[in-house]
Formats: C-alpha cells, structure tokens, sequence
C-alpha cells in the first residue's frame, strides 16, 4: 500500500441531479471520469467509496476500484473514514485525500497539489482555492471564501471559511471543497460532534478549525466545475467533449 490514497466518495441520493454519479459524460459515467482523473494524479491508488451497488458495478465495469460502505453516513468524510479502514487495515496510509465525485473535470495536478501543505507537520488538513475573477461570486453564498495570512508562493493558512459576502480590496479566495487529510486529522475529525459555527455556516470544515485543526491552502489557477443540476451536466459535457476532441 502506498503512503498516500485517494478516496472518491459517491452516493444515488441527489435531489437535483437523480443518478448523477452515473450521468454519462463523453461516454463515461461522471464517477469514472473522476476517478480517471485522480488515477493520473500518481500519488496513490484511487478508490470509489459508495453504498450503491449501481456505483460500484460501473466502476468496476470501468476496470476500476470501489468498497462498499454503510448507506447511513451522513457525510463524505464519515464514509472514507469507513472505506480507510476497510482497505488499510494495516495502517500503512500516512495521508488520504477526499475528492467529492462530482468533480468531472478536476486536474490531476490540483489533485497533487493538495498534498503540498502537509509537507509542513503542523498542518492537519490541506485544501484548494482559486482567486476569484468573476464579480457574482463575491456575494454568492454558494461559493465558499477562503481568507488567511499568506505563507509564501501559492500557500496560504485557511484561518476564515464562510458563505458571507467578500470583504475589502482583495484578492477574494474561491474554496475548492478537495481535502488532503493526515490520517491522524481524518480520525479525529470524524469523531468530533458538528460544532456551532458548521451548522449555521453549513461548512464542515468549521468543525475542524473550532477544534484548534490546522487547515492549509494550496492555491491553484482554477475552480473545477462542480455537477449539482442538469445545465452544470450539460456544462461538464461540453467541457470534456472539447478537451477530447
């Protein structure tokens, strides 16, 4: 087992996209697509976590790998927790890296990316950010901003995650929700109960910073394009059906 694994967490239960994992895309289901992507990252084997034997069958069809695990989590990182300890039961995994699937047209060097701030052994938890260039995002409470001291060329401490309206002169971070955990930091964050700041922000990530978890950031060039509702699928295609052709 490598030091590193990537972990791609699926389900069947969207309101707004039903059976996305599985929407084809260039001729390929969405899940494969990324999972194709994280395998080309080559920092690690890259896994499908899923409670879906649809997920998991399409996956494997696609000659690659998916675990099975309990349709009861209430979010991705409680289901590759379950999915780490099923394959890794040796503990050989140093670092396990979240990437949500829906994600179809991530770059395998974000993927990498991710990686660089756990280089630095006060960090708990790496994650992305792209400077925000579009005026609409800075007051849409569906894009995250990331705020926080830099710390050199492309690498900022995640200090701030909220929904709120960007504040003051800029530059303004755009959150790429793709996670680098230390196996440690993954443990002990799925076994912390939901703090006050992630329920009224709805962000997961407050959990770990109101417990005194340090969050870096690694900031790439852009966002991928996350699929939620049918014009984002549409958008997906159009994407991949250009970088293919």
């Amino acid at each position: 087992m490598s030091d590193t694994l990537i972990l791609i967490p699926a389900r069947m239960a969207s309101t707004r996209l039903p059976g996305k994992p599985l929407a084809d895309i260039d001729g390929i289901p969405m899940i494969v697509q990324v999972l194709r992507r994280a395998e080309a990252a080559r920092i690690g084997p890259a896994v499908v976590a899923t409670d879906s034997p649809e997920i998991q069958a399409a996956v494997e069809k696609s000659g690659g790998r998916a675990v099975m695990t309990a349709g009861s989590h209430q979010s991705g990182s409680d289901r590759i927790f379950e999915a780490l300890q099923a394959l890794d039961p040796l503990r050989e995994v140093k670092f396990v890296i979240n990437v949500q699937g829906d994600l179809p047209t991530v770059d395998p060097a974000d993927i990498k990316a991710a990686l660089g701030p756990l280089s630095d052994s006060a960090v708990d938890i790496a994650t992305l950010a792209a400077v925000i260039r579009d005026p609409a995002e800075l007051t849409n409470p569906n894009v995250v901003k990331v705020s926080g001291p830099r710390l050199g060329p492309g690498r900022m401490h995640g200090s701030v995650f909220t929904r709120a309206d960007a504040q003051g002169p800029g530059p303004h971070y755009h959150h790429i929700g793709l996670y680098a955990y230390r196996r440690a930091a993954l443990e002990r964050f799925v076994a912390l109960p939901p703090s006050v700041n992630e329920q009224r922000e709805r962000l997961e990530q407050l959990r770990a910073l109101d417990a005194g978890m340090r969050i870096d950031v690694a900031i790439v060039d852009s966002v991928p394009l996350g699929v939620d509702t049918p014009e984002d699928l549409d958008k997906a295609r159009a994407i991949l059906a250009q970088s293919s052709s």
